[in-house]
């Protein structure tokens, strides 16, 4: 367990891992940035019971005084959630936060590299940071990608956002030695869209495979296999009919990058500029996409987490 000066977990949180119980680890950002109060904790309180009702102990990730925490109390969540000006933390801006003792959302990156660092084998997230569009000139590229390279864990998600450049993460990912596994399909799903246009190599079935690979890949990395300390992104697309709608999906795409260049928006301030604009392009439809992948992620994740406990026996 890491120095509880170095990273908090709750009783719940600390109790489930020493007892090898399924942990599912959530990120904050979106509570803090992508909703207001009350809606941010709302959907808290509804992702919490989705993991709970499927067999996990579900566990928010974010940096509260100064110290990153892993399973908020009521008090650290009105500050994550009631906080407008709470900062947006990466996992390079972890020690920054813990030095100046502020409170601070935890982004894929960070949140990935915590859960990994305790012990906590999934973290169910929404879309995948990845290359921009604009990367040959611009090399801007998600922390997202080169954090898990080295977090060992299984991140469920709806494959990166279809506003970044898809093929180009999907060879950045290989080429960090990142594991990527479609659930039920073999198309990597872009997000608010079932399919990004893309393939994947592999495709799992159920739980218990993605819990095998889990524990192969864990077995190798004890082994000091080189390669091995990577993630396993598990892409999980959408059903059919909750899907944005191609054409609304491709005409909010094409405005928004031209409104973006327009204005000049460039580098990391481009990525929530979009996702704005496709909230009003989309008459919020994106965001009821977005709420729907939140929800489906947090539930297979727990399956996923109780499945890799009980492999584990």
């Amino acid at each position: 367990m890491p120095d509880p000066n170095t990273i908090t977990l709750s009783d719940e949180v600390r109790a489930a891992i020493n007892a090898g119980r399924p942990v599912v680890a959530l990120e904050s950002t979106l509570l803090a940035h992508g909703l207001s109060y009350p809606a941010n904790i709302d959907l808290a309180r509804e992702v919490d019971a989705i993991v709970r009702d499927a067999g996990a102990i579900p566990a928010t990730v974010a940096v509260i005084r100064g110290l990153p925490t892993i399973g908020l109390d009521d008090e650290a969540m009105a500050i994550l959630t009631q906080n407008p000006g709470i900062s947006k933390l990466s996992a390079r801006d972890l020690p920054i936060a813990m030095g100046t003792g502020i409170d601070g959302a935890t982004t894929v990156a960070s949140t990935a590299a915590l859960a990994a660092a305790v012990g906590i084998s999934v973290f169910a997230t929404g879309g995948l940071g990845g290359v921009h569009r604009d990367a040959r000139e611009s090399f801007d590229e998600s922390a997202d990608l080169a954090t898990l390279a080295r977090a060992s864990i299984v991140v469920v998600c709806a494959g990166v956002k279809s506003l970044l450049d898809i093929s180009a993460t999907l060879e950045r990912l290989e080429s960090l030695n990142v594991a990527v596994a479609g659930y039920r399909t073999n198309r990597f799903p872009g997000f608010y869209r079932r399919d990004s246009g893309y393939p994947v190599d592999w495709s799992l079935d159920n739980v218990t495979s993605v819990a095998r690979v889990a524990h192969a890949r864990t077995a190798l990395r004890r082994s000091g296999v080189a390669g091995a300390d990577g993630a396993l992104v598990l892409a999980n697309p959408l059903p059919e009919g909750s899907e944005l709608d191609a054409s609304v999906h491709d005409e909010a795409l094409a405005s928004g990058l031209a409104e973006a260049a327009r204005l000049g928006i460039r580098g990391k301030a481009v990525t929530p500029f979009l996702l704005s604009h496709f909230h009003a392009a989309t008459g919020g439809e994106s965001l009821r996409v977005n709420l729907e992948i939140i929800r489906r992620n947090a539930r297979l994740a727990a399956e996923i987490a109780v499945a890799i406990a009980k492999e584990g026996r």
